[in-house]
Parts: C-alpha cells; sequence; structure tokens
C-alpha cells in the first residue's frame, strides 16, 4: 500500500507541474491533486505505519488501513468539483466529509495507541496527533462555509494553513526527526528533547499563522517567528552533527535535509506573500517543489526497501535504497532552487524541479530493475 501511494504522490505532483501545458484546469484542482489525492492518504498510510513502530505495539487495524483509501476518494472528488463546480455544487462538502471521516479515524486510533504504548511513547507521536488534529479543524472550516459565508475568505485562508503548515508541517518536521539519523546512520542525542520542547511552538505557530491570515495578521508574523525559530535550530543541529551526510551527493540524508531547508525557505517566502510581494499560487507551488519533493523523494528512498521487504537489513536492502539515493544532493539542490524561483513567478524554476523529479525517476528505473535481480 505504501509503495503505490508515494507513486501516486509523486504522480500527483507530476501533474500539478504538468496540468497547465495540457488542460485548462482551475488553480485549486491543481494543488488539489498533489494534496487531497497524493499528499494526504500517502500520510495517512505513513501514520499506519510508523505509530506502531514509535508506541511498540501491533500493526495498524483494517479501518486505518483503509482510512488513506477514502482520504483518496475525498479527494478524487475535491479535484472533480474544482475542475467543474458547475457540475459538483455539493461535491466539496462530500469530499470534505470524507477527508474528515478518514482523519478522525486515524486520529482517534493514535491517541489510543499513544496512551496504551508500551513504555513511554515517542515524543514524536504527539507531533502526529497535533497534525491530524489541525487537518480535522482544517477539514471543518470548509465544511462551516454555508452556514458563514461573510467569512468565506477566512476560512479559505485557514483551511489552508491548517492544512499545510499544521497536518503536513507538523507530520513532516516530526517524522524527519526521526528518519533523518537513520539514513544519516548516527543518532541525534537531542531529538527526543527537541520534539518535547518544540511541539508547543510549532503547533502556536501554525494556530497564529492560520488565524492571523484569517482575521489578525499580527499574529500570523509572531506565528512565522516561531516556526522560523525551531526550524533554523534544526538545521543548525543537524549541520552540526551530520556536516558530511547532509551535504553528500548521494544517499537519503541531503534528500531530507533538503526538505528541511526548503521548508524553512518556504516559511520566509510566506512571509512574503503575506506582505504582499508574492502571489498566493506561487507560495502554494513553492511549498510542493521545494519542500515536498525533496521530502517525499527523500522517504523514499529511505524507507522503499523496508516497506517491500521487513525484517532484518540486507545487501538487496543497501542496493536499492543506493539505487535511490543517486545523486540525491543534486536532486534536493534542484527541488529547492526550482521551487524558490516559481515563489518569485520565474517559470524556469518548474523546469529545474521537473528535472530533479526526472533524475529521480531515472533512478527508481534502475532500482525496480535491483529488486528483480
Amino acid at each position: 500500500m505504501l509503495p503505490l501511494l508515494a507513486l501516486l504522490a509523486l504522480v500527483g505532483i507530476a501533474g500539478t507541474l504538468a496540468a497547465p501545458l495540457v488542460v485548462d484546469a482551475a488553480p485549486p484542482a491543481r494543488v488539489h491533486l498533489t494534496f487531497a489525492i497524493g499528499i494526504a492518504p500517502l500520510i495517512l498510510a505513513a501514520l499506519g505505519y510508523f505509530v506502531p513502530v514509535l508506541t511498540r505495539s501491533r500493526g495498524a487495524p483494517a479501518a486505518v488501513l483503509l482510512a488513506p483509501f477514502v482520504a483518496l476518494a475525498g479527494g478524487v472528488v475535491a479535484v472533480a468539483y474544482f475542475a467543474a463546480p458547475e457540475a459538483w455544487p455539493l461535491a466539496y462538502a462530500v469530499a470534505a466529509f470524507l477527508a474528515l471521516a478518514a482523519a478522525g479515524i486515524v486520529l482517534a486510533w493514535s491517541r489510543v495507541r499513544a496512551r496504551g504504548s508500551l513504555g513511554t511513547p515517542h515524543p514524536c507521536i504527539r507531533w502526529y496527533v497535533a497534525a491530524l488534529a489541525c487537518l480535522a479543524a482544517g477539514l471543518a472550516a470548509i465544511l462551516a462555509m454555508p452556514f458563514a459565508p461573510e467569512h468565506y475568505v477566512a476560512l479559505k485562508r485557514l483551511h489552508l494553513h491548517l492544512n499545510l503548515l499544521g497536518f503536513v508541517g507538523l507530520t513532516a518536521v516530526g517524522t524527519l526527526q526521526v528518519l533523518l539519523p537513520t539514513a544519516a546512520g548516527a543518532a541525534d542525542p537531542r531529538a527526543a528533547a527537541r520534539l518535547d520542547a518544540d511541539l508547543k511552538w510549532a503547533l502556536a505557530g501554525t494556530v497564529l499563522i492560520a488565524a492571523g491570515s484569517a482575521w489578525l495578521p499580527l499574529a500570523a508574523a509572531l506565528g512565522l517567528f516561531f516556526w522560523l525559530s525551531l526550524a533554523i535550530r534544526l538545521l543548525r543541529d543537524w549541520l552540526a552533527l551530520y556536516p558530511a551526510r547532509v551535504a553528500a551527493w548521494h544517499g537519503a540524508a541531503p534528500s531530507l535535509a533538503g526538505a528541511a531547508a526548503g521548508f524553512t525557505i518556504v516559511l520566509v517566502l510566506g512571509a512574503l506573500h503575506g506582505g504582499g510581494t508574492l502571489a498566493a499560487r506561487d507560495a502554494v507551488l513553492a511549498f510542493i517543489l521545494a519542500f515536498l519533493l525533496p521530502l517525499v523523494t527523500g522517504a523514499v528512498t529511505q524507507l522503499l526497501p523496508v516497506w517491500l521487504r521487513p525484517g532484518a537489513q540486507t545487501a538487496w536492502h543497501e542496493s536499492v535504497r543506493a539505487a535511490l539515493g543517486r545523486y540525491a544532493g543534486l536532486r534536493a539542490g534542484l527541488f529547492v532552487a526550482g521551487g524558490t524561483l516559481v515563489a518569485f513567478g520565474v517559470p524556469a524554476g518548474a523546469a529545474l524541479a521537473a528535472l530533479g523529479l526526472a533524475l529521480f525517476v531515472v533512478q527508481g528505473v534502475r532500482a525496480i530493475a535491483l529488486m528483480r535481480a
């Protein structure tokens, strides 16, 4: 399931990049192609994998394993609505309800597993619970729109920021602090303490940015300060611990570190958007290219061999991981540079990101050949 959803996420991002070249789809339809069809189902499925690991408990039950596909169905409905809203006038509510049901299932299960963990659960689990709560709140904002039409724009902004910074951001930044040390082959002694200390600031930053973008700009500025402070501190710690690994040409580590760098840049770009310098559409596309592409490709590089063959790591796992991670440092640079250029309205940025994605596809084909050998 996870390999297929990871592939779907990459296809969704590629579709968002290519859509303007082949169809006259509205920007919300293209964006939801990435987030509602690609990223949300993948994250929910990944939580079904990570939560049992972090709580040292049994695998996810059937309802949790099916939740990503419920969210996927909602994503398909959302894209159909934005592609032709006059043909499906109530489809947005159906899409939000399906995604909210999926989020609720995974949220309730995650809380139960955290409380019943064998020993103290890993602090990352609280980041996941907070992220799922943000997703639920963001979807609830969509369902509230018909009842508060005078706040339509505010609720739309609330939905956007709770989903991007809350659901995706909290999940990703929490997971990166577990995954990058594994990819780098050395423990991060400050990870647990940092996760414990930073969640309140990341969550407060998310809520302040979301509410501030909707109603009170000064609150958004304070929230951005919270997020930037912890993102910069995370990068500083990694550069001190893994200087050679995060700057390497190959492997999962440079891609995952590139995602953290891309996220930090996106936060700065968000401030420029809030100040009226950047268009919202360009800022969201920058989030996809500079942050999500290095994140997903780096996570796939590190985890795909484990998803395909769970258990003891062998030479096969290392060879597949090496193939997927070939030139990952170059790819991460293309993604981050491309996303930054796109944020400033430079079309060549999308071409750079597409080149990086094509390079990953080439390495993926090579990895598939190794899997069959």
